[in-house]
């Protein structure tokens, strides 16, 4: 187990170099930068080679990058080239909102999907499984940001109140941060939860048709000490990997909806600084989200690793 656990810990930081690297060469590639915008708003004002050497922008490819890189090994993730401000100071009131709705969305896809997958497995072909199953084709069909946009535009005339426009971070207000969240967590979370509820299904049908199943009925036990005890740790074991694959999935759906329900997170800071040609602000997001992939796959290896004692032995 040790052994296993070293060997994916010793990927984290190529893969998370890679990453940055990659983004690094594609905003390189983006026609116009920051400093275009700025001549352009100035009214030709400014004088573009002098405003890019301040900005670090005459560099070449290579050595921007590697100041980048040196810097945030020292927690120097740069400055935004309009005002000056810190990005991680940006990124530090950004991230617990953005955590806030993807931890949010995750638990409500997990709550929902698992135990309708396991009920749906285990009255096959009644009532309820096909509710169940038209629930997950119907999650899996209708795109995220198009039932956002329809709940911001048809809400305050079904229920005579909008969405609020001014966001509450939770130490601050609580309830006027959870009136604003639940919404787009919540649509988030259906939308994840079609395919984890199909799996869910299918997998715990597969279990149930295994001989060790059978010989458990044969006994006498209970439904509940069969499924619950005997079939469901195992059937569970693709479903973990299936929720690590789904953290991307959310990451990248709180893009759309924090500009859609106004959520100042890190979603909607990308965007902006992504029509502003911020880099380095843009490096600084995409680094942060990598890292906090990369560890909740990490995590869901180990649990899969928990679940399944074939793959601490094929570790070592």
């Amino acid at each position: 187990m040790a052994a296993y656990i070293v060997r994916r810990l010793l990927l984290v930081f190529p893969t998370i170099l890679g990453v940055t690297l990659l983004v690094a060469a594609i905003l390189r590639m983006l026609p116009g930068d920051v400093v275009d915008i700025m001549v352009s708003e100035s009214g030709g004002a400014l004088d573009p080679a002098q405003l890019r050497h301040e900005l670090g922008l005459d560099q070449g490819f290579h050595e921007f990058y590697w100041n980048w890189l040196t810097g945030i090994f020292r927690g120097d993730f740069g400055d935004l080239f309009r005002g000056k401000r810190p990005v991680i100071e940006e990124i530090k009131n950004r991230f617990p909102n953005t955590l806030e709705l993807g931890l949010f969305s995750l638990l409500i896809a997990v709550v929902v999907a698992v135990p309708i997958g396991i009920v749906s497995a285990i009255r096959q072909d009644r009532p309820v499984d096909y509710v169940s199953r038209s629930f997950a084709i119907a999650a899996l069909s209708l795109p995220a940001f198009w039932i956002a946009t329809l709940a911001v535009v048809f809400a305050p005339r079904l229920t005579g109140k909008s969405f609020p426009l001014f966001y509450k971070p939770f130490w601050e207000d609580p309830w006027a941060n959870i009136q604003h969240i639940w919404a787009p967590a919540l649509i988030l979370g259906l939308a994840g939860s079609g395919s984890l509820l199909r799996l869910t299904r299918s997998q715990m049908l597969e279990v149930l048709r295994q001989d060790y199943i059978r010989t458990a009925w044969s006994k006498g036990l209970r439904e509940r000490v069969v499924v619950l005890r005997h079939a469901l740790k195992n059937a569970l074991i693709p479903v973990v990997t299936l929720i690590g694959l789904a953290i991307p999935n959310i990451v990248g759906g709180s893009v759309v909806m924090e500009s859609i329900f106004v959520i100042p997170g890190m979603g909607q800071f990308l965007m902006r600084s992504l029509m502003e040609r911020e880099y380095l602000a843009v490096l600084a997001i995409n680094f942060i989200l990598a890292v906090v992939i990369v560890f909740a796959n990490l995590i869901v290896d180990l649990t899969y690793a928990y679940l399944d004692p074939r793959v601490r032995l094929a570790g070592g």
